[in-house]
């Protein structure tokens, strides 16, 4: 088990070279904490729930480019896999600029990946646009939100965390109305034109990331600046010789001297401050290093150090599950609009779509399973489980049932069982303590992906193969349990 002062409430910085302040902090687990909680809210509507709608778009892009399921299916899985593969990537990134910065960026980045991929000629395009791009501008977004949450809570965590992950379930079900209707009305190059602007959000969110404790200057604040006083020292010199040169006799020579006197100290004053400007270049530039290289140690520490985290047997077993676990809950996402189609449910699924349904029980159940889990008389790790078996049994029945109040049934308890997604981190905290989250986080986010990028694939190929996408659930299920 990994400790460290932050597991008991204590003060500690963004930027690692601040965390030797051992008091506790008045916002923790209040004040600005929920805030915070507010902030990764909308980043989980902002980016997860965006992806849990994209089989709106999967379904553009097959009438759009003719391309097979298996191949289509590729767009969604890149963009997704990758926004949890790069994680301990961003970890990187937030062991030196910091979670509010990394945020920031990544919601930059994010934009662009949409707005360039309105201008797909084909899907190969989107693999890059979409796919790399806007899924590793969500991956720079979607860490430090839950990072950030677990750094400001204590003990509500759980229930913090599942707050804010609620985000998904909203972000799911308004994303899906809003990106059928973009579509229907603009075409899907504009759809994904205007979701680009609403991904600019992501800034504000990261704005909000605020560390618990601020920044020290090294420079003074009052406006003060020691070194100009060298500056003004020559004119004041030059002064005091004027005045004598003026008393002992004045003449055409010394109003010469009364002119050029102006004109050497603007001279000097300039080169002066050209040679602070490049002073303060040099000195930003030598602290930025610095602080790298400091982010950099502690971030290959905490893999290949000697307190790697994959000397924790436990964590290393927990990655392997979360390699199988999440294809099974994307699947369902990406592939149920044509599921639906298959069985002849469109009118249906159009009065209210079995995603939507997913998404809006995921939402009370990422909250309920988090006030359970902080009760003192249970253990997180049992309410972890009977989620876990429960979303299993769930996809084992999915292809068994072929009407629609069926698949409602069904699709309300795979929302219900993945809301066990709001207690990883606390049970990844559990294993390796809160001063490893982001790194220990940021492997089992990467290990989702690579089973969020490889399961929709899999089951178009499937569906190419058999032309049933029952056999991708069963044999999904199976790895699940097998590994669970």
């Amino acid at each position: 088990m990994y400790t460290s002062h932050e597991d008991i409430g204590y003060d500690f910085e963004d930027d690692p070279k601040d965390k030797k302040t051992l008091k506790p902090h008045p916002n923790i687990d209040s004040g600005w904490a929920w805030m915070v909680v507010l902030s990764s809210f909308f980043v989980h509507i902002l980016i997860m729930g965006s992806q849990m709608a994209l089989g709106v778009l999967n379904v553009e892009w097959l009438e759009e480019f003719h391309q097979s399921r298996g191949l289509t299916a590729w767009v969604s899985s890149l963009s997704m896999g990758i926004t949890l593969i790069v994680g301990p990537f961003i970890g990187l990134f937030i062991n030196t600029c910091g979670c509010r910065r990394t945020a920031i960026i990544g919601g930059l980045v994010n934009s662009l990946g949409w707005v360039l991929s309105a201008y797909a000629a084909n899907v190969h395009y989107l693999f890059i646009t979409f796919g790399v791009t806007a899924g590793f501008g969500s991956g720079m977004a979607y860490l430090p939100a839950v990072v950030m949450v677990g750094r400001y809570f204590q003990k509500r965590r759980a229930l913090a965390q599942g707050l804010s992950t609620t985000g998904t379930g909203f972000g799911t079900f308004l994303m899906t109305v809003l990106l059928k209707y973009l579509c229907a009305e603009y075409g899907w190059r504009n759809a994904m034109f205007i979701q680009g602007a609403v991904s600019l959000n992501l800034c504000v969110c990261g704005a909000l990331m605020r560390p618990l404790s601020p920044g020290k200057e090294l420079e003074d604040r009052g406006g003060k600046d020691p070194q100009v006083v060298p500056a003004q020292s020559p004119g004041s010199k030059s002064s005091g010789q004027l005045d004598g040169a003026e008393e002992k006799g004045g003449g055409p020579r010394n109003e010469e001297t009364l002119g050029d006197l102006p004109a050497q100290a603007g001279q000097e004053k300039a080169g002066h401050g050209q040679n602070m400007g490049a002073f303060r270049v040099l000195k930003t530039a030598s602290q930025l290093t610095r602080r790298v290289k400091k982010g950099f140690r502690a971030w290959y520490s905490g893999y290949f150090g000697a307190a790697s985290l994959f000397t924790n047997r436990m964590f290393v077993a927990f990655v392997f599950w979360a390699l199988f676990a999440y294809s099974s809950f994307v699947i369902p996402f990406i592939h149920l609009p044509e599921i639906v189609n298959l069985y002849n449910l469109s009118k249906q699924n159009d009065v209210f779509p079995l995603t939507s349904i997913i998404a809006i029980v995921h939402i009370f159940a990422k909250v309920i399973l988090g006030v359970v889990a902080d009760l003192p008389c249970i253990s997180v790790w049992n309410v972890f489980l009977m989620a876990n078996f429960t979303l299993v049994l769930s996809i084992f029945i999915l292809p068994l049932v072929h009407t629609y109040a069926g698949l409602a049934v069904i699709c309300a308890l795979i929302g219900f069982s993945s809301g066990y997604f709001s207690l990883m981190p606390v049970v990844t905290e559990d294993l390796v303590g809160i001063e490893h989250l982001a790194n220990a986080y940021g492997i089992i986010i990467c290990a989702n992906g690579i089973s969020a990028l490889l399961g929709p694939p899999f089951a178009g190929w499937i569906y190419d193969i058999t032309e049933k996408y029952d056999f991708s659930f069963y044999i999904c299920g199976l790895l699940y349990m097998f590994f669970l």
